[in-house]
This record gives structure tokens, C-alpha cells and sequence, in this order.
């Protein structure tokens, strides 16, 4: 059985799916928004912002 997305919905032909009525229901915008923010979601951590989770995580074990 082909494997399905989590937005999609078994289609009566073998092997094709399709959209759910959900996705169906959104506007091209909310498509790309959610793309957006999936790309910056995935973004790697900034060294300067883990030096100063780091920090932050020692001076709370030092107390």
C-alpha cells in the first residue's frame, strides 16, 4: 500500500490520494504561510544564541 501523507486522504484508485477536505478548504495563502513557517521552524540555532543558552544553563546549575 502506497504510503500516505498526513493530510491526505485514501483515493478509490490504488496507488493516488488525495487531498483531505481540510487542505481542500484552505486558500493558496495559508499553504504558503504554513511553508513559511515550517522553513524557519527547521532553521538551525544561531551560535551566538546557544552561547547564550549555554551561559544561562550554568549560572542556573551554579545556584
Amino acid at each position: 500500500m502506497a504510503k500516505q501523507g498526513k493530510d491526505t486522504v485514501p483515493s478509490k484508485k490504488k496507488g493516488e490520494s488525495r487531498p483531505s477536505p481540510k487542505e481542500a478548504r484552505d486558500p493558496d495563502w495559508a499553504n504558503g504561510l504554513r511553508q513559511l513557517y515550517d522553513s524557519v521552524v527547521d532553521e538551525p540555532l544561531p551560535d551566538s544564541f546557544k552561547d547564550l543558552l549555554d551561559k544561562l544553563d550554568d549560572e542556573s546549575k551554579s545556584t
